[in-house]
């Protein structure tokens, strides 16, 4: 951080002695040691509280892209759930309190858009 010269630092030292004194130097050190301490990690505080804060704003876009094309996604690839639930609904103008037969299940599957979730590969169709 600062480029002090051995040299200097001898004359800084000759200095000190000489305006503090040689009995209250060892006293004014500690003091000088104990304030760069502080000063230090006031600074190592800040500069950590700076990192959270970055961190935390980068999460914050990162989940914020994420939702936007996991929507993305969602849209043009909807579930077969829900394709065949809505299909379902809309058909029929009063729900059935009795459970469906097989029968009906088929129809309402070969009802749903087989197009969602299923792409051939490129070599030809599937086993």
């Amino acid at each position: 951080m600062f480029d002090v010269a051995p040299t200097e630092l001898l004359l800084v030292v000759v200095v000190a002695l000489v305006v503090i004194g040689p009995k209250d130097l060892p006293k004014a050190m500690r003091f000088v040691g104990k304030w760069m301490a502080k000063a230090r990690g006031m600074a190592r505080h800040f500069r950590s509280g700076l990192d959270t804060m970055m961190r935390e704003a980068e999460l914050e876009e990162l989940e914020k892209q994420w939702r936007e094309q996991n929507d993305a996604i969602m849209r043009e690839f909807p579930r077969i759930d829900d394709i065949g639930t809505s299909n379902a609904a809309s058909s029929t103008p009063a729900q059935k309190t009795e459970p469906a037969t097989d029968a009906e299940v088929d129809e309402a599957a070969a009802a749903t858009p087989s197009e969602t979730h299923a792409i051939p590969p490129k070599d030809g169709p599937l086993p």
